[in-house]
C-alpha cells in the first residue's frame, strides 16, 4: 500500500511517501525550487517521492493532505469580520489568495494527481504534527505536545498516543490498536508560536524565518525583561495560556505583527539587517565599527531576546509537566514549529519529568505531510506499526555520473577517491590545517538541518574559525553560532547532563542545547555559544564517512568534535544537487568539496 502526504500554502511545503507503513522518501519542496521556505504546492517533491519508490500516482491507494483547508478558511473569516474594519487589509488580501488557490486544493491534488477523489483524505493540523512525532518513534505509548503559530484554530495540544506493533506469529498479524487523543488544546489568537514570531520581527528578523536567529541572539542578553513579556500572556494553572491582544496586531494587520502598545513597552523596533555587536560579543570592544550607543542599544535588543526566550522555555516546560501529570507516561513526543526551538528542548530533556523525548527532525510544517500519511495508515486505516525513524536521509541521491557531469562542466580540477579511510583521512588533513570543507554524499536531509550529507565541515578548536565561516563562507551575521556534531560515544565527556538522554533522538538530529563542560570549553572554542552547544551525535552505522572523519579528527587531536553547518550561501536553502553545491563551493571561500567519490580543491 502506497500512501502519499501532502503539506503546502502555508509554510515549507513538502511531501513524504509510505510504503506499507515505512517512510520511503521525504522532501521539503525548497530543496527542488530552491525557494526558501517554498510554500508552494510541492510538485517536484512528489516527482521525487514517486521516482524512488518507482510508482506512478497511478498507484497510490491513498493521498493525504495536512489538514483541513474549509476549517482553516472558517478561522479567518471569523477573525476578520471580528476586528473589523481595522483587518480590512488582511481580510482582502486573504479573499484573493483563498478565492485564487487555497479554497481549491482538493481540485489541485485530484488534478495534478489524476487520482479520484475517494482516495483523498484530509487530517487536523495538529493531528498531522502530532503522528509525524508518535508513529516515528520508537514509543509504544507516549504523551504528545505540539505547539506551533496556528492549524487551522487550534495552536497548541497535549495529548497521548498509543500503537500497536506488528508482531507476526504464523503469518496472522493481529488487530492494531493504533490512537492519537489531543484532550486539551488552546485556540488562536493565543499562540506561544505567534507570541515568539512579534518578538522576531520587532528584532528585525522576518517572521517564519528568524525565529532561530532570535534564540541565536539571546544568549549574548539577559533575561531582564520577562515580567514584561508576562504582561503580554496569562498562564493558567493548567498550562493554558491567553495572550493579551492589546499589544498584537497580527489578526488585523498584513503589515505589523505588534502594536503600539507593544512599542510602548519595548521601545522602538530594531532595524531589519542592523550590525550588531554588544558588550557580551566583543568584550574588548575590538569590533571595526565600535560605537558605545549601538553597543547599549543592541545590548537593549539581546537583553529582550533573552527574555522572550526565556519565557518561552518556561511555557513549554509548564506544558510538558502538565502533559505528564495527566498521562503518567514515562515518554514524550513533541511536534510543530515550536519544538525546533533547541534550547527549550534541552531544557525539557534535562528538567522534565520524562525519561524519553522524540523529536522529529522536520518537526515544522513540512512533517506535517509525513503525520498526515501516518495518521491514514495506522489510525484511519489501523494498519499495524513496523516502522521507527532511526535518522533523517530521506531525500534525493545523485548517480556517480550525474556529479560527473556536473563537475566536468565546471571545469574544476578533481581527483576520484573511492577508498572511505582514505577520504576521511584527507578530510581530516584539510581540516588541520585550517581549511573548510564541504561534504556532499547520499541522500539529503529531511527537515531544516544539515546532519552529515549536505554539510559545510571545520576546525571547532579555534574561536577565529567560527567569524571564518561567518563572514566569508556563510555571509552572515556574526553573532550566529555554529553546532558541534560528535561521536555519540563521546558526548558525555564534552557537555553535561546527557545521561540516559546521550543516545537520544533530538541529539541525533541537532534538536537540542546542551551545557558544555567548563573544562572543554577553551577546547572546542567555535562551536561553544556563551558556555552551550546545539550537538549533533552521530553513530558508525547511520553515516560511516562522517563519523569516520570525526573519529580520525579526535585521534589527532583529542577532541572527537567537529563545526557542522548547513552547505549553502545566506538566504538559499541547503544544496540539493551536484550544481548546487558547486555553485556554491565557487562562490565562497570554502577550501574542499567531497562529493561522494570526487575530491575537489581549490588552488
Amino acid at each position: 500500500m502506497y500512501i502519499l502526504g501532502i503539506s503546502c500554502f502555508y509554510h515549507d511545503a513538502a511531501a513524504a511517501l509510505l510504503h506499507d507503513g515505512i517512510l520511503v522518501a521525504a522532501a521539503e519542496e525548497e530543496r527542488f525550487s530552491r525557494k526558501k521556505h517554498d510554500f508552494d504546492y510541492p510538485k517536484n517533491a512528489i516527482e521525487f517521492c514517486l521516482q524512488e519508490a518507482g510508482i506512478t500516482s497511478q498507484d497510490l491507494d491513498y493521498v493525504v493532505f495536512y489538514e483541513k483547508p474549509l476549517l482553516k478558511f472558517e478561522r479567518i473569516l471569523l477573525t476578520t469580520l471580528q476586528t473589523f474594519p481595522k483587518s480590512w487589509g488582511v481580510f482582502r488580501e486573504s479573499m484573493i489568495t483563498w478565492f485564487n488557490e487555497k479554497l481549491w486544493v482538493k481540485g489541485q491534488i485530484l488534478t495534478s494527481l489524476n487520482v479520484p477523489d475517494q482516495k483523498l483524505l484530509f487530517v487536523e493540523h495538529h493531528l498531522s504534527h502530532a503522528a509525524s512525532a508518535f508513529f516515528c518513534s520508537p514509543y509504544e505509548e507516549a504523551a504528545i505536545l505540539t505547539v506551533d503559530g496556528v492549524g487551522e484554530w487550534t495552536t497548541a495540544t497535549v495529548g497521548k498516543g498509543t500503537a500497536g506493533w506488528q508482531h507476526s506469529t504464523n503469518g496472522h498479524h493481529p488487530p492494531s490498536s493504533n490512537s492519537i487523543e489531543l484532550f486539551s488544546e488552546v485556540k488562536f489568537p493565543h499562540s506561544l508560536g505567534l507570541l515568539y514570531s512579534a518578538f522576531t520581527a520587532f528584532l528585525g528578523f522576518r517572521v517564519n524565518n528568524g525565529e532561530y536567529k532570535v534564540m541565536g541572539m539571546a544568549p549574548y542578553g539577559q533575561p531582564t525583561r520577562m515580567e514584561d513579556v508576562y504582561k503580554l500572556i496569562e498562564v493558567g494553572d493548567d498550562a493554558s495560556f491567553r495572550l493579551n491582544m492589546d499589544y498584537f496586531s497580527f489578526h488585523h494587520s498584513t503589515k505589523q505583527t505588534f502594536s503600539n502598545k507593544f512599542v510602548e513597552l519595548f521601545g522602538e523596533p530594531r532595524v531589519h539587517d542592523s550590525i550588531f555587536y554588544t558588550p557580551t560579543t566583543h568584550p574588548k570592544k575590538d569590533h571595526p565599527r565600535w560605537d558605545e550607543e549601538t553597543a547599549k542599544r543592541n545590548q537593549h535588543y539581546a537583553d529582550i531576546a533573552a527574555s522572550i526566550q526565556r519565557v518561552t522555555e518556561d511555557m513549554m516546560l509548564r506544558m510538558v509537566n502538565y502533559a505528564h501529570k495527566t498521562t503518567g507516561l514515562k515518554n514524550l513526543c513533541m511536534a510543530g514549529g515550536v519544538a525546533l526551538n533547541s534550547v527549550a528542548n534541552g531544557r525539557i530533556m534535562r528538567e522534565g519529568p520524562f525519561e524519553n523525548v522524540y523529536i522529529q527532525p522536520a518537526a515544522g510544517d513540512s512533517g506535517g505531510a509525513l503525520g498526515a500519511a501516518l495518521y491514514a495508515y495506522h489510525v484511519l486505516l489501523g494498519k499495524p506499526r513496523q516502522f521507527v525513524m532511526e535518522n533523517a536521509y530521506l531525500g534525493k541521491a545523485y548517480t556517480p555520473d550525474e556529479i560527473n557531469a556536473a563537475i566536468e562542466a565546471t571545469g574544476f580540477p578533481y581527483e576520484r577517491i573511492d577508498d572511505m579511510d582514505k577520504k576521511a583521512t584527507m578530510m581530516v588533513e584539510d581540516i588541520m590545517a585550517s581549511k573548510v570543507i564541504s561534504l556532499y554524499q547520499g541522500r539529503f536531509e529531511w527537515g531544516p538541518r544539515a546532519l552529515g550529507n549536505r554539510s559545510i565541515l571545520a576546525d571547532p578548536r579555534s574561536a577565529e574559525m567560527k567569524s571564518v565561516v561567518n563572514e566569508r563562507i556563510k555571509f552572515r551575521e556574526p553573532f550566529r553560532p555554529f553546532a558541534p556534531v560528535v561521536l555519540e560515544e563521546r558526548a558525555p565527556e564534552f557537555w553535561e547532563n546527557l545521561g540516559n538522554h546521550q543516545g537520544s533522538y533530538p541529539y541525533r538530529y541537532m534538536l537540542a542545547v546542551c551545557q558544555t563542560k567548563e573544562d572543554k570549553q577553551d577546547l572546542i572554542q567555535a562551536v561553544n555559544h556563551n558556555g552551550s552547544g546545539r550537538i549533533q551525535t552521530v553513530r558508525r552505522e547511520w553515516n560511516p564517512l562522517y563519523y569516520r572523519a570525526i573519529e580520525l579528527f579526535g585521534e589527532a587531536t583529542g577532541v572527537p568534535v567537529l563545526l557542522n553547518t548547513s552547505f549553502n550561501l545566506r538566504g538559499e536553502p541547503i544544496v540539493t544537487t551536484p550544481e548546487n553545491a558547486l555553485n556554491t563551493f565557487a562562490k565562497s571561500d570554502i577550501d574542499s568539496l567531497y562529493m561522494d567519490g570526487y575530491v575537489i580543491r581549490k588552488s
